[in-house]
């Protein structure tokens, strides 16, 4: 098997020096600057009904430097500014292109604190990452080992609400080999009560890692509230409390989405999921919050890069589906079916557990569509009608 030629981001946690710190921290300033200066100039031309390139902003951004304003911007490296442009120019791309909506002005207090660096940039020899504008390597902590004779091609840093510094390195990394075929494949039902239920039977528990750190959060949201509006330094202790339980909460959710996506991944060759709006669903104020804790979105995204990489395919099925009111025995639609209703019985004598019924429909789904493109949407003009995975090689009447 030939490895894949894939890009990965290795992110590690460091420690500063103060001048490595504060270095940084005008370094984040600038970038910001410069980012929201260009992208103001590209609005008043917009206005205009002129468009401005990346090369032109390049050029703007000359000029800037040369005026008594803004000749803070030499002190810091070049590269993180010439970077911010061009993910500008990606950013209007992406909303000509209607993948995104307009550009926005970034937040001193809001907006992520990062900077790109190019291979022009800094310096990487023997494990010791060194950035352009500092005389000492930054201290990192090698949690893991970058692949043999892997170099980055870019670097990131960022600081994240919660004070703690990051680097991601972008690496080529030729360790990534598509898994061995199997004939495996399991269909895959999101939820609250369980987080994942598999067709095989199997329940895999929501960790509710915001529930389990909600008294914490609420009591220092509490403290934050009461603190006078401002910077001063009570303030930020108690929204740096406040942020470092968000942090934590985040870290345990991601790690075990990766741990979970992993081993799907690893056993199964077709992975079958539901294609759920998220979006959309959290704006039910009843789940919202549930929902969002439970992170289906990040869930799909983990899932369908690794499937990538590993030469596994996942396959989503139309949300509209009605994989809980199907029989998976015979097909047979039932009528309504409010959420508290856990199991069912068809007429045909078969009781369903309501997740691992849903899980087989989306299994059963994913094989028609991969067998032979048919659609995921059951015949409804007849009450017993049996769905397109009943009759793989049939068409769905109007």
């Amino acid at each position: 098997m030939t490895a894949n030629h894939v890009k990965r981001a290795f992110k590690y946690r460091f420690y500063p020096t103060d001048a490595q710190a504060a270095e940084l921290s005008r370094t984040f300033g600038c970038v910001r600057k410069v980012y929201n200066l260009a992208l103001a100039a590209r609005t008043e031309a917009w206005t205009r009904q002129e468009r401005v390139n990346y090369n032109q902003t390049s050029a703007l951004l000359t000029a800037w430097k040369k005026t008594e304003e803004l000749a803070f911007l030499n002190d810091v490296s070049s590269v993180p500014l010439q970077q911010t442009l061009r993910h500008l120019q990606t950013a209007f791309t992406n909303f000509f292109s209607k993948r995104a909506k307009y550009p926005r002005f970034k937040s001193r207090k809001k907006s992520r604190k990062s900077a790109e660096y190019t291979t022009s940039g800094f310096r990487f020899r023997a494990g010791r990452l060194t950035l352009a504008k500092m005389a000492e390597p930054l201290d990192i902590v090698w949690s893991r080992p970058l692949p043999e004779g892997a170099k980055p091609s870019t670097v990131t840093v960022s600081q994240d609400s919660a004070g703690r510094w990051f680097v991601s390195m972008l690496c080529d990394d030729l360790t990534v080999k598509p898994l061995p075929a199997t004939d495996a494949a399991v269909g895959v039902d999101v939820g609250l009560n369980h987080l994942l239920t598999l067709s095989t039977g199997e329940k895999i528990a929501n960790p509710k890692h915001e529930r389990t750190d909600r008294a914490r959060l609420a009591k220092a949201q509490r403290t934050l509230a009461r603190k006078a509006k401002g910077d001063g330094a009570n303030r930020r202790k108690a929204r740096l409390k406040v942020a470092k339980i968000h942090a934590r909460i985040a870290d345990r959710r991601r790690d075990g989405l990766h741990k979970l996506t992993t081993r799907l991944v690893r056993e199964n060759q077709t992975i079958v999921i539901e294609d759920l709006t998220v979006r959309n669903m959290v704006k039910n104020r009843s789940l919202a919050r549930a929902i969002s804790d439970a992170a289906w979105a990040e869930f799909r995204s983990l899932l369908e890069y690794k499937a990538q990489w590993y030469g596994r395919e996942v396959i989503a099925v139309d949300r509209f589906f009605p994989s809980s009111k199907l029989c998976s025995v015979c097909g047979t639609l039932q009528g309504k079916m409010p959420l508290h209703v856990r199991s069912w019985t068809c007429a045909c004598g078969a009781t369903h557990d309501r997740d691992v019924n849903a899980a087989r429909n989306l299994l059963a789904a994913g094989r028609a569509v991969s067998a032979c493109g048919a659609g995921v949407r059951p015949q409804r003009r007849t009450p017993g009608g049996q769905s397109a995975m009943k009759q793989e090689v049939s068409r769905r009447e109007p």
